[in-house]
């Protein structure tokens, strides 16, 4: 029986959670970033009591967490999500079940709008949007490239 627990993510979950980043990176179609961000750098860049990790067998499996999109006060409860499964825990609602506790969570913590920018090629991360309750709310047509290639960002909101 696989024992899975969605919990806040502790400090100490960080050297794991970036072992799972490189994952994503070689996938080509889940961020731009082409190096995995030092432990300060991911720290600095995500809220802090807005973080979540899958836990499977004792092993961090999984991460979601929110980004501000802006410093402006106005724009204060506006967060990007980004979410990371390592490769043998795709498939299994995982990633349903992060992104339920950050939706949650993130209504206490006073946020209005969640946002994300998905490579239009990553069907299975709209999908995953989708049945969280985002819509496309628009495309970003070559937004930034990546090896050489420009690629579009579908944007979704809830």
């Amino acid at each position: 029986m696989i024992t899975l627990l969605i919990r806040k993510m502790a400090q100490k979950d960080l050297k794991e959670v970036l072992k799972i980043y490189p994952e994503g990176i070689d996938t080509g179609m889940a961020t731009f970033q082409t190096e995995v961000p030092s432990e300060r750098v991911w720290d600095e860049g995500h809220h802090a009591a807005l973080r979540f990790v899958a836990e499977e067998h004792n092993r961090v499996v999984g991460w979601i967490a929110i980004s501000p999109v802006s410093t402006r006060a106005v724009y204060s409860g506006v967060g990007e999500v980004s979410i990371h499964l390592s490769n043998n825990s795709k498939g299994k609602g995982i990633a349903s079940k992060l992104f339920k506790s950050l939706i949650e969570d993130s209504e206490k913590q006073d946020f209005w709008t969640l946002q994300s920018s998905i490579f239009a090629i990553n069907a299975s991360s709209i999908q995953l949007h989708k049945k969280m309750g985002f819509r496309i709310v628009g495309m970003k047509e070559q937004i930034a490239q990546l090896h050489g290639k420009w690629h579009d960002t579908d944007e979704q909101v809830p």
